[in-house]
């Protein structure tokens, strides 16, 4: 302990000092944060600002400016509010092109379906023509046939 207090003096006054009284002597320990302040200009005022759009239980709470930790803190909320802001409107944007995709397919499919319509009203008109086309040439044989007939008979009176 008197080690470690020693050890104290000689950090630098913007690291913290945990001591490890309760941990046994036998066990090591490593804790380790950082505290140093980020280079963003943002100050605290500026970022809470800037997630008016956020759920109230989103929203950064305003830091305690005398606690450095606090201040981390706040910072990092913001950075994490940022993000979430930024997934919300890739997700937004991409729902939105789902619906594009969406809208674009039913109509390729609209039209696939009305090609397949055209395609089958297509085959029973040229099958009703076969069969006019048939029934017109059995109507020109039997008309053929009947002027044969009343020439005969013309021909015999």
């Amino acid at each position: 302990l008197l080690q470690l207090e020693q050890t104290s003096k000689s950090i630098d006054s913007s690291a913290h000092m945990i001591t490890t009284a309760r941990v046994p002597a036998d066990k090591q320990v490593r804790i380790a944060f950082s505290l140093n302040e980020s280079p963003d200009d943002a100050s605290p005022e500026n970022l809470s600002l800037a997630f008016p759009e956020l759920d109230q239980q989103l929203q950064p709470l305003p830091p305690c400016h005398e606690s450095k930790e606090s201040m981390q803190v706040y910072k990092q909320h913001c950075k994490i509010a940022e993000e979430y802001h930024e997934v919300k409107k890739e997700i937004a944007l991409l729902e939105e092109r789902k619906k594009e995709l969406i809208a674009r397919l039913e109509q390729v499919e609209k039209e696939s379906m009305d090609a397949a319509q055209l395609a089958k009203e297509y085959a029973e008109l040229t099958e009703e023509n076969r069969t006019l086309k048939l029934a017109q040439t059995q109507c020109v044989e039997q008309l053929e046939k009947l002027r044969i007939q009343y020439q005969k008979r013309q021909g015999s009176s």
